[in-house]
């Protein structure tokens, strides 16, 4: 029964990687940004949307069935860090930040974004 207790505190204080991820299209130089808490997940999951039809952006949506999926890419922007105080859980504003400041860099860079 320990061995059960110490599996489950260890899933507690797992943490999913959190950051700043972009879809980019190949063929007009377009992407959508989001940030999120859980990199991994929420990529999966944009990417499964995209698949099916469903993803809420619907802009990106259409471009993605008419230009096919491998005209797409889908990198992380940037990883940020958990913050040393164990007792912090919120990082919305955190996310919010550095997805501004990726939007104002794309910018710079010429690049265009899919309306939301």
């Amino acid at each position: 029964m320990d061995r059960r207790k110490q599996l489950k505190e260890q899933y507690k204080q797992m943490r999913p990687d959190m950051g700043v991820f972009a879809i980019e299209s190949k063929v007009n130089n377009k992407c959508c940004i989001e940030a999120t808490q859980d990199l991994r997940g929420t990529m999966n999951g944009t990417r499964f949307k995209l698949k099916n039809g469903s993803h809420p952006n619907r802009e990106l949506q259409k471009e993605w069935k008419e230009f096919g999926e491998g005209n797409f890419t889908i990198e992380i922007l940037e990883h940020l860090e958990y913050d040393k105080d164990e007792s912090k859980t919120d990082y919305k504003e955190d996310l919010a930040l550095a997805k501004m400041i990726w939007e104002e860099k794309l910018l710079q860079e010429k690049k265009a974004f899919y309306r939301r």
